[in-house]
């Protein structure tokens, strides 16, 4: 069990909580107490109004170290750039769906690949939560089923819930762990002819060695496939728009591994290389 420990504690430590354009610093405060109930320690704060101030600290309530060890970014391409797997927190109807999670998906989700990869939970402004544009820089939208007639919650209370479903999730794998490491009934613990339970395994759990390019990687794709079909005339360099937030999806909701980006990059660039196209794009 304390190989399975060590392995929890890194899959807690990978998960991030963004913040964007925190209005109120007591709210991070709030955040941070919240985070800290659950086990989770990364507080990233992109563009807020207003850096933790006494108010912050006052309403985090023994969090503090939390805020003290918060990253601040301008931006929130900065802030999950290094992340394979991106939830942003939704409540609006979007004019393009998303693929969508629940609360408890989402925990789940998180801590699988938090195993394998850095995890961001994205929660927008108190007022207007996220752009399209930052939703856009997703995977995954999460949206709390809250009553219809009032769903009305606070910054603090939207990432209590999700990070008690992360926190929730890990318990899972925790008890898991232990199950796993017991021998079964009936089952000489010496000897090695043990029973396939393959087959009792989710997909989920099966796939969970998948390893997926960061958030970074398929910005620079996305840059080298509009450079791409900006070049064939598919689409117009000053009105890239419509398309482009389609191909988003699209790639979005296949959400190639790794291997398979490789493969999309490769071909990008040997058809721009028959013609001669710089394809500079930031270094990975």
């Amino acid at each position: 069990m304390t190989a399975f420990f060590s392995m929890g504690f890194v899959m807690l430590e990978q998960i991030k909580v963004v913040l964007v354009g925190t209005t109120h610093t007591g709210n991070i405060g709030s955040v941070a107490r919240a985070m800290k109930t659950m086990g989770l320690s990364q507080l990233c704060l992109v563009a807020p109004k207003t850096a933790p101030d006494g108010q912050a600290y006052a309403l985090a309530a023994g969090a503090s170290e939390i805020l003290a060890a918060a990253k601040t970014y301008d931006h929130l391409a900065e802030a999950v750039a290094d992340c394979a797997l991106v939830v942003g927190s939704s409540a609006r109807s979007r004019t393009l769906s998303w693929p969508m999670l629940s609360p408890r998906e989402c925990g789940t989700k998180a801590i699988l690949e938090a195993a394998k990869a850095p995890v961001a939970l994205v929660f927008g402004r108190e007022s207007s939560g996220l752009s399209n544009e930052e939703l856009q820089l997703c995977q995954y939208h999460v949206c709390i089923d809250a009553n219809p007639e009032y769903s009305s919650l606070n910054l603090a209370m939207a990432v209590q819930i999700i990070c008690y479903e992360v926190r929730m999730a890990y318990l899972a794998a925790e008890q898991q762990a232990a199950v796993d490491a017991a021998p079964a009934d009936g089952v000489d613990s010496q000897s090695t002819d043990f029973p396939d339970t393959d087959s009792q395994k989710s997909d989920s759990q099966k796939n969970d060695a998948t390893c997926y390019p960061t958030s970074a990687q398929m910005e620079n794709f996305y840059q080298h496939l509009e450079t791409a079909l900006t070049h064939t005339g598919f689409i117009i360099k000053q009105h890239p728009g419509v398309v482009m937030t389609k191909l988003k999806r699209l790639f979005t909701r296949a959400r190639p591994e790794e291997a398979e980006y490789n493969i999309l990059r490769g071909i990008l660039t040997s058809m721009l290389r028959l013609e001669k196209v710089d394809q500079s794009t930031p270094k990975e």
